[in-house]
C-alpha cells in the first residue's frame, strides 16, 4: 500500500494551504470558467454536508485515487490535543473513488470551500475528471467525464497522520470529537451515503472501519445515537435519473389516470 502513495503531479497541483501563489478563484479564472459552472467533487463530509449553495448534485467517481482515513483534523472532528481522522485521497493507478459532484452557485461557495478545506483542513486543490454514474439524453450530463475541483491532502501538510492499521484508526475515531461533532459521525454518515446512494459500490477501507468502530462502541457501551448529532437534510441527487430509470411498479403512482371501458363479451 505504501508504495502506491505518491505526491501529486505538479501539473495537477493548483493550490496549497501553505502557499500564497494561488487560490480557487484564480484557478477558476485560469480555466476560463465562472463560479456558476464550476463542479466540486466530494468524497468525505461534502457528500452529506456540503455547507454551500449548489444547483445540481450528481453521483459518480474519479479515477486514479483510493479513499483513506489518513488525514488528521484538529477543528471539525478533533482537537489539537486529540486530532480526529478524516478522509483524503491517495494516488493509485488502478483506484476508483465514488462520491458526488456539486455544481456550485454563487461566488461565496469557492471562498467557503477554500477556508473549510484548505485553511482549516490542510488540503490542496487539484482539477480532475469526474465520471457521472448516470447519463441522460435530456440533460447536460451525457455520461462523459467533465472537470471538477478536488480537495486532497498530502503528507506535506501539518495535519497529515498517514497510514496506520485499521484497528488503530478505528480506536482514534472513537476517541475523538471536535466543534462539528464526533469523529464517529463523520465516518458513519459517509458509509451511509456510499451504501444508500451508491447501491452496489464497495469500499473495503471505509466499510471495514465502520465495522470496527461499531464493535468498539458496543464494547465500550457507547450508544451510536449519542455520537451521531442531528440528521442532515436529504440531498436531492441525480435529478436526471428518472429519464433512464426502468419501468417498475414502484413508480406506478406517477402514471396518469386512464378511464377504462367495460366491454360485455
Amino acid at each position: 500500500m505504501a508504495s502506491r502513495q505518491n505526491y501529486l503531479p505538479r501539473s495537477l497541483m493548483l493550490y496549497s494551504s501553505d502557499s500564497d501563489s494561488g487560490s480557487d478563484d484564480s484557478i477558476v479564472n485560469e480555466l476560463n470558467v465562472t463560479p456558476s459552472n464550476v463542479w466540486v467533487f466530494g468524497y468525505g463530509s461534502l457528500c452529506w454536508n456540503p455547507g454551500f449553495e449548489f444547483s445540481k448534485c450528481v453521483t459518480g467517481y474519479v479515477r486514479g485515487y483510493v479513499r483513506r482515513f489518513w488525514q488528521g483534523n484538529t477543528t471539525h472532528r478533533g482537537t489539537t490535543e486529540k486530532p480526529g481522522r478524516v478522509a483524503t485521497l491517495v494516488e493509485d493507478k488502478e483506484g476508483i473513488t465514488w462520491g458526488c459532484a456539486y455544481k456550485i452557485s454563487g461566488n461565496a461557495a469557492l471562498s467557503y470551500l477554500r477556508n473549510r478545506e484548505c485553511t482549516l483542513g490542510g488540503y490542496i486543490t487539484v482539477y480532475t475528471k469526474f465520471y457521472p454514474r448516470l447519463a441522460s439524453e435530456n440533460s447536460e450530463l451525457c455520461g462523459e467525464a467533465f472537470p471538477a475541483l478536488l480537495y486532497i491532502a498530502t503528507k506535506r501538510n501539518c495535519h497529515w497522520l498517514g497510514e496506520e492499521s485499521l484497528p488503530a484508526i478505528a480506536q482514534q475515531i472513537v476517541e475523538c470529537s471536535g466543534s462539528s461533532g464526533h469523529n464517529v459521525e463523520y465516518l458513519i454518515r459517509l458509509a451511509i451515503f456510499v451504501r444508500d446512494e451508491l447501491n452496489g459500490v464497495d469500499d473495503d477501507h471505509l466499510f471495514e472501519l465502520e465495522r470496527l468502530v461499531k464493535e468498539l462502541l458496543h464494547k465500550e457501551k457507547i450508544s451510536l445515537l449519542s455520537v451521531m448529532g442531528h440528521t442532515p437534510e436529504r440531498i436531492r441527487r441525480d435529478s436526471h435519473e428518472e429519464v433512464r430509470r426502468p419501468i417498475s411498479f414502484e413508480y406506478a403512482s406517477r402514471v396518469p389516470d386512464v378511464k377504462l371501458r367495460c366491454l360485455n363479451i
